[in-house]
């Protein structure tokens, strides 16, 4: 039982921690760095953070599977973790905004970004940029289900 509980915990703190190191350290650096250069620097970075969230997104999948297997196994031999129920609707809802995240909004991201750097450089007011804002914003927000969510269940393990 307790290797399924430091499994469990152990996918929480990757998933938890990666989300907020990529979000507050790696793609503020990496913009910083390659992106102040210009803007096939900025499109460069673009490239570096996309191909390591994608990266990352690998690890979250399998994260939530980690989640779902010991809560699931926790509770068919017991002792049953406390509100096992609402635990394994807040991991569906990271898992399904991990999924949709990156196999729906990265890929429309991506293709947003091509359309815009295909062209010559667009003026702020372009539909292009627009879109590419409201898709990021939308991705980013996403984010925070995981990491919510992954905060409450470390919350649900304090008490157990």
């Amino acid at each position: 039982m307790l290797a399924l509980r430091f499994s469990a915990l152990l996918a929480l703190v990757f998933w938890i921690g990666g989300l907020l190191a990529l979000g507050a350290i790696a793609a503020p650096a990496t913009f910083d760095v390659l992106g102040a250069r210009s803007e096939d620097g900025r499109a460069l970075a673009g490239a570096v953070f996309g191909e390591t969230l994608r990266r990352f997104q690998t690890g979250a999948y399998l994260c939530g599977a980690v989640l779902i297997a010991t809560l699931a196994a926790r509770a068919v031999l017991g002792p049953r973790p406390r509100r096992v129920g609402l635990r394994m609707g807040i991991t569906a809802a990271m898992v399904a905004s991990a999924a949709w995240t990156g196999l729906v909004m990265i890929p429309q991201i991506e293709e947003a970004q091509r359309t815009r750097l295909a062209s010559p450089v667009a003026p702020g007011d372009d539909p292009r940029r627009a879109q590419f804002a409201r898709l990021h914003g939308l991705a980013t927000s996403l984010q925070l289900v995981p990491v919510l969510g992954g905060l409450a269940l470390l919350l649900f393990e304090l008490k157990d």
